[in-house]
């Protein structure tokens, strides 16, 4: 199963990480440090929802539960409650 939100279908992101955007001392350029690849994750949760009175386990990011947490619905769902 795939690393994704299963409401807004956010996803792992691919950037660059960086120590310093100079050099490190006195404006040396030379030995300025590397760019390294690394992954933006989402911050997952499993929650069980109650959708129309149907009980469901799901992957949702923690904005979708701030979410359903305020408004009560989110996107195609509605009637939705956490628990």
């Amino acid at each position: 199963m795939a690393y994704v939100c299963e409401i807004c279908e956010k996803k792992t992101v691919t950037g660059r990480s960086q120590r310093h955007k100079r050099g490190v001392a006195g404006k040396r350029w030379r030995k300025r440090a590397p760019k390294t690849s690394r992954l933006f994750k989402p911050n997952l949760q499993k929650v069980s929802l109650k959708i129309n009175d149907e009980k469901k386990r799901m992957r949702l990011c923690t904005k979708c539960i701030k979410r359903i947490k305020k408004y009560g619905s989110i996107g195609s769902y509605s009637n939705i409650t956490l628990g």
